[in-house]
């Protein structure tokens, strides 16, 4: 499989020394042919040392880092179809949405279960190769939403070749927790242990697929982590270290967006739908405000010190996501189809096609793009190139449109390259000054809620990288905390914060976060630690078009010596 070709409207004209991410747009950048030219091979590149790094020596030589121009990619891994029991849109009005919101790139996860297995993934296949020569310009993924045995969901989705569907068939018939039963996963119950283990079987199985070739790639995200508080610490690290290059991170916002929106679906709604209890099934060492999203995000990774610190804070990248979970969109007029007689999901696979009526119907998501976006940094267009983005966790998200663009890098001061972006990491030596360039294209016209978002901060958080835990449930990370905000209201276009930071005798991470400034409160672990963070919304009244958040994944500092 090879990768796509730049599209026809690329533009040949713009070499490669013109190019510039902290002032270009996405589109501008995708025109450069010069970007994505075949020097960058399978979407990746060897980036050059820097001119004062030629003169050290062997030791010092592995100091800073210097990662390649990107252009990144917008896209989606947590869309359904007809062929989820549960969902209501065929391909076509999916895709056609995806592109009226700008989507480079989406993923279709149907749920698994007997119907899909024995005959919609197939049909489905069909039809993606289908929608693969009607949109050329789109990346479409097949992949499936894994029913975790002993846990909640999974994205999984692999490469475009010829075995893509046949390897999904064959994990979800193979490892499926709903399909097999292995649902149990309450602590102390007697399958509880099989199937965490089946769950850990299941992704070593997808990373032999990988490295026998069978498929160019495959990757897995967990889905909605605290929705039930089924996903506990002990497991999420088990899938991850299990293939860290095949489980790479999880949804830190879920879909399901719009299911607050006043009025809409009740006094007790809350946005991703995280409207739970703590059950049976759930791990006991969560609180209940786990259970709920902060500006829309899981308690996982809104708590600064939380759940996803306490990863990241073993030195090991774990990435976030965000996506529509698109199943029934709100305010939307169509439904169901009508079953013809003797037919039904299970001895099809597939819904009837939907019909259009003149009322709204019931609904919590956003179509594709919309208002969830995951922006994933590449050196070439295509699908390998996006999974190798993922993997490498060059990734930011926002909500809303709240940016057009982001670009991160952190560099020694003693250094004159590029520098290292999101998901990489920088060797340095104890005591360095080093600069966090953080340049920030504001939005540049409404979005299609018709308002023209505005960032009016933007806060770096830091926490200390002290390696693996010794209490594999533990989720604090107590060494991480806000460590700078800058006021940014008013600002508009593209401009750069320079964050001036000095490495200590400990490897560290830092990661960014900002708002429109609409709704802040003191983070779950106290003032000290994030004096102004995300907080719930009052249930049944959380309009999400005014409370719009971006994050982005961390970037690693290793201090020489440490």
């Amino acid at each position: 499989m090879t990768e796509q070709q730049l599209p026809a409207w690329a533009d040949p004209s713009v070499s490669p020394a013109d190019l510039d991410p902290q002032g270009v747009s996405r589109r501008g950048l995708l025109r450069s042919a010069g970007l994505f030219g075949a020097a960058f091979a399978l979407g990746t590149a060897t980036p050059a040392l820097a001119a004062d790094d030629r003169h050290l020596g062997s030791e010092d030589r592995r100091l800073g880092g210097e990662d390649p121009r990107l252009a990144y990619l917008v896209g989606d891994h947590h869309v359904h179809s007809v062929y989820s029991h549960d969902a209501k849109y065929t391909f076509s009005q999916l895709a056609a949405a995806g592109a009226r919101y700008g989507l480079d790139w989406m993923v279709f996860t149907e749920h698994s279960n007997f119907g899909h297995a024995r005959y919609g993934a197939a049909l489905e296949h069909r039809e993606i190769l289908r929608a693969r020569a009607e949109n050329p310009r789109q990346l479409i993924f097949q992949g499936l939403e894994w029913y975790i045995p002993a846990a909640e969901h999974c994205t999984v989705f692999t490469a475009p070749g010829r075995h893509e569907v046949d390897l999904l068939t064959r994990f979800e018939s193979a490892y499926d927790g709903k399909l097999l039963g292995y649902t149990e996963g309450a602590p102390g119950a007697a399958d509880t242990a099989r199937n965490e283990a089946h769950a850990v079987k299941a992704i070593k199985w997808l990373a032999e697929q990988r490295r026998t070739g069978r498929v160019d790639d495959v990757l897995v995200l967990a889905n909605h982590p605290l929705r039930l508080g089924i996903d506990s610490p002990h497991e999420m690290r088990n899938w991850r270290d299990a293939a860290p290059e095949i489980m790479i991170g999880m949804e830190g916002a879920p879909g399901a967006q719009g299911a607050a929106i006043p009025g809409w679906r009740g006094a007790t709604s809350m946005r991703g739908e995280y409207e739970n209890k703590p059950s049976a099934q759930s791990w006991p060492g969560y609180p209940a405000e786990a259970y709920l999203t902060y500006g829309g995000f899981d308690w996982a990774t809104a708590t600064v010190g939380g759940l996803w610190d306490s990863m990241l804070a073993e030195g090991r990248l774990f990435s976030i996501t965000t996506n529509s979970d698109a199943h029934r969109i709100v305010f939307d007029t169509w439904r169901n189809g009508d079953w013809p007689a003797g037919q039904n999901f299970d001895n099809t696979g597939k819904l009837p096609d939907p019909v259009n009526t003149t009322t709204p119907q019931p609904g919590s998501d956003f179509w594709p793009g919309q208002f969830s976006r995951t922006h994933v940094g590449v050196t070439r267009y295509g699908y390998r190139a996006v999974m190798a983005g993922l993997r490498a966790g060059r990734v930011w998200l926002d909500h809303g449109h709240l940016l057009d663009g982001l670009d991160v890098r952190l560099e020694r001061d003693c250094d004159h390259g590029r520098g290292v972006t999101l998901g990489g990491r920088l060797r340095v030596r104890k005591g360095e000054r080093l600069t966090l360039n953080v340049t920030v294209t504001t939005a540049s016209r409404p979005n299609p809620q018709g308002i023209l978002p505005e960032l009016a901060h933007v806060d770096v958080i830091r926490g200390s990288v002290r390696g693996p835990v010794a209490d594999r449930d533990a989720w604090q990370a107590p060494d991480t905390k806000v460590v700078s905000t800058a006021d940014v209201s008013g600002r508009k276009g593209t401009y750069t914060l320079r964050i001036p930071l000095t490495a200590g005798d400990r490897p560290f991470y830092v990661r960014l976060r900002g708002s429109d400034g609409n709704r802040h409160g003191a983070g779950y672990l106290g003032a000290s630690v994030d004096p102004h963070g995300p907080i719930p919304h009052t249930p049944g009244d959380g309009d999400p078009w005014t409370d719009t958040w971006f994050y982005s994944n961390p970037v690693f500092v290793d201090v020489a010596g440490a």
